[in-house]
């Protein structure tokens, strides 16, 4: 499930377009917004990529940390799960603390 980041309705993994809103969720939903904000910060140095545990093969093949420029998009798009794509992004930072 995806979330819109302007009104905060829910919508399946393949939707494109807030249900709600009509935002575009490719850049207005949670996650999108999320990965836009750990790019732009400089402390954060790499993005992890965090998996359910019952996660689909097509999620788990997708856990790992990159670099900025090569995160892969979420919801995945080779998702299987029942309950849609549940990965997330997580900043790898260079401090905790300024």
């Amino acid at each position: 499930m995806q979330t819109c980041s302007l009104c905060n309705a829910t919508a399946s993994d393949e939707t494109k377009a807030c249900p709600h809103c009509g935002a575009d969720l490719g850049t207005h939903s949670v996650r999108a917004q999320m990965l836009k904000r750990f790019r732009e910060n400089p402390r954060v140095v790499a993005i992890r990529v965090t998996v359910a545990g019952d996660a689909c093969s097509a999620c788990a093949g997708t856990m790992g940390t990159f670099a900025k420029d090569e995160v892969p998009p979420l919801p995945h798009p080779g998702c299987s799960h029942e309950g849609g794509c549940r990965c997330s992004y997580e900043p790898v930072l260079s401090e905790v603390f300024p």
